[in-house]
């Protein structure tokens, strides 16, 4: 069984480089030391303790995830100035909800994935999923009305649209109805 797992680690190099990378960046800087620390932390943590598979649901679209990221980095830019203005404006305090968002997609990578999005970017957080319904309750600040409220609904299936087409496999795509 490890000499499969031992196998495997060919097809995970890349998860171990990330690892190997967040491991120097926690030890704060990339030398000799911290790379083979990490390189050998990363293949302990991955032959005892394998991931299961999932790249048969990723499909990578270099210029649709590019333009991803630079949406995600606007969002939360936009969403960052709202919140600061909402905690520093004079008056009553900004409204706000906890809604449902039924996903699109049944992946529970995709709905993992949007919620953790969802979550980074200011203002609003994933209070719970449902992975049987494929649904995200979520808390967000500055939704009092109905039109606010079915406003950040859309945000988040537009996040989970971007997300799809930046790195979801065209069955996953089918799944959600974007082919």
């Amino acid at each position: 069984m490890t000499s499969r797992r031992l196998r495997d680690l060919r097809r995970s190099w890349l998860w171990i480089f990330l690892a190997v990378a967040l491991w120097c960046l926690l030890w704060g800087g990339i030398d000799l030391k911290n790379v083979l620390g990490g390189t050998l932390v990363a293949v302990i943590v991955f032959v005892l303790f394998p991931m299961p598979p999932m790249g048969h649901e990723l499909t990578l679209r270099p210029l649709r995830f590019t333009l991803f990221l630079l949406r995600f980095v606007y969002d939360l830019c936009e969403s960052a100035l709202q919140v600061g203005w909402y905690a520093i404006r004079p008056g009553p305090q900004v409204p706000s909800s906890v809604i449902a968002v039924r996903m699109a997609s049944r992946s529970d990578l995709f709905l993992t994935v949007t919620g953790v999005l969802c979550t980074l970017i200011p203002g609003s957080v994933v209070v719970e999923a449902q992975r049987a319904t494929g649904t995200l309750f979520m808390h967000v600040i500055g939704a009092g009305t109905l039109e606010e409220v079915e406003a950040a609904r859309d945000r988040v299936h537009a996040q989970e649209e971007r997300l799809l087409w930046a790195v979801g496999n065209r069955e996953v795509l089918g799944e959600a109805g974007l082919r």
